[in-house]
């Protein structure tokens, strides 16, 4: 089967188990996920859509979150739209997926706890300040395709210049990566006004006066501007403002003025306000938040890595870490890179430790075992859902263990940063070995690829050893290193059994 038909399958055999098109509100994909707003949540089959061979796991938050894996979800997305689009409109009709059947007793006992996991989660993080986190994360997830391939393009080029390699491409290269960080405000902005209800071209056009280089003849409190003062957090801010003036004068402009008045006056008021406030308090901002990361690990960077790769989890568990999304942000555009995401990408390191060690206690158990090997090659990879909610969450103090190995492999990163070796990244989303192609630092690619790999191996068998030491009791090896009972179907005949004693 060629990929676009392999691609059309898992589309086809996905739509019906999330209820049909009908019950499809809305399609969007990250990085790793398919997202689907449902009208229906229940009209979901969990346990079948699980089983496909495609899906890596099911994450339950604001919407339904499908891990299909990096690549795969790009190009199973456009097929599962034209599916969709098909299915209104009568002209073609997706054939339900065939019943695979109940899997291993056991792991589903799993898949459920992590499933009841991830619904008390969701509950737990349904507070305005969490929902707003989310919304700011909406603006900025889906900019970082751009930033994976022009992060990967900049440490290309770096390397080529370090080497003094094709000297004519170089500039080339060095366009085409920095011309999207050069313009990432006007695509903050869009974002912007589009998740908080504005129209989009303005917000966008409202941001653009950030990084126009005109800017630099206006003064403000004795100083003149500087093109891309303030940023994505200054973009963010006149794109959410010019919203709010926008639909202010939704609601007093006469429809008959609307198209003439609404747009200049939310451009016009916005714009003055970004130039006279906005920019100077972003950027002020921006610097401190730069300073701040800089200061963090050069002075106590083991221990903050010790803390970041540690609590980076749990903090994912309670919807916190889309606060850092901007942060890192603001980093990327301000020294080309983050210096916090390879500390943090520890904690995927210490999951698949931990992973291996429950494979090797659970001996007997073939239906975990099998759930650990099918989830571990995603997880070296940086997809880290099916481990977590299939096997280290639901288990309990596995969860912990890994999280041990998650803050000793940060810990090691944050130890070079603080002896003088900025280890970063040039762009957010991917982790774990596909954080490789987007390493940066200070000191060139060897010694900050080397200092990432060891952390990784760090994460790794420190999550190993603390989960196969210290991650079950006895009671818990009684109770899952059991060897589940044969079915029906696989327990032999009479004549066989008797067969066996001869």
């Amino acid at each position: 089967m060629s990929d676009e038909n392999k691609h059309h399958a898992t589309a086809a055999a996905i739509l019906p188990l999330v209820g049909g098109a009908e019950n499809v509100a809305s399609v969007a994909h990250c990085m790793t996920r398919l997202r689907l707003g449902l009208r229906d949540r229940s009209l979901v089959r969990d346990e079948q859509l699980k089983a496909l061979p495609a899906v890596m796991g099911v994450v339950e938050d604001d919407t339904c979150q499908i891990v299909l894996g990096p690549g795969t979800v790009a190009r199973v997305t456009p097929e599962f739209e034209a599916l969709v689009e098909a299915e209104r409109t009568g002209a073609a009709t997706a054939s339900p997926a065939p019943d695979r059947g109940d899997g291993p007793v056991t792991a589903e006992a799993l898949a459920a706890q992590g499933a009841a996991l991830r619904a008390q989660r969701k509950a737990r993080n349904a507070t305005p300040f969490k929902l707003f986190l989310r919304r700011i994360a909406n603006i900025f997830v889906p900019l970082i395709p751009a930033l994976i391939g022009c992060g990967i393009i900049a440490g290309l080029n770096g390397l080529l210049v370090n080497l003094h390699w094709l000297p004519g491409v170089t500039p080339a290269l060095a366009a085409v990566a920095s011309g999207f960080m050069a313009l990432i405000a006007v695509f903050v902005g869009h974002n912007t006004a589009k998740e908080f209800g504005g129209t989009p071209v303005l917000g966008g056009a409202i941001a653009s006066i950030i990084v126009y280089a005109g800017v630099a003849d206006v003064e403000v409190f004795g100083r003149h501007l500087s093109p891309g003062q303030g940023g994505v957090l200054g973009a963010l801010g006149a794109a959410w403002l010019g919203v709010c003036v926008e639909k202010w004068c939704r609601r007093r402009v006469p429809e008959a003025l609307d198209v003439l008045v609404t747009p200049t006056v939310t451009v016009l008021v916005a714009g003055l306000a970004t130039l006279f406030g906005l920019m100077f308090l972003a950027g002020e901002v921006s610097t401190r938040i730069g300073d701040g990361a800089d200061r963090l690990l050069s002075h106590g960077g083991a221990g903050a890595g010790f803390l970041l790769g540690g609590l980076f989890l749990p903090l994912v568990m309670l919807g916190l870490h889309q606060a850092l999304i901007p942060i890192h942000t603001t980093l990327i555009e301000g020294a080309g890179f983050t210096v916090l995401l390879p500390i943090l990408a520890m904690a995927g390191a210490g999951q698949v430790g931990a992973a291996i060690a429950v494979y090797c206690r659970l001996r007997h158990n073939t239906s975990i075992r099998t759930t650990v090997k099918s989830a571990l090659w995603p997880g070296f990879l940086g997809v880290g859902e099916p481990l977590i909610y299939g096997v280290s969450l639901p288990l309990g103090r596995p969860f912990v263990t890994a999280c041990t190995g998650g803050a000793f492999g940060g810990a090691f990163v944050g130890l070079f940063n603080q002896l003088g070796t900025d280890v970063g990244s040039t762009a957010i989303g991917p982790s774990g070995w596909a954080l490789f192609p987007l390493l940066d630092g200070n000191h060139g690619p060897g010694r900050t690829v080397a200092v990432y790999a060891a952390g990784l191996v760090v994460g790794y068998v420190t999550g190993f050893l603390a989960t196969y030491c210290f991650g079950f009791t006895k009671a818990m090896l009684t109770e899952f290193d059991t060897a589940p009972a044969p079915s029906a179907e696989d327990r032999p005949a009479p004549a066989e059994r008797a067969a066996e004693k001869i």
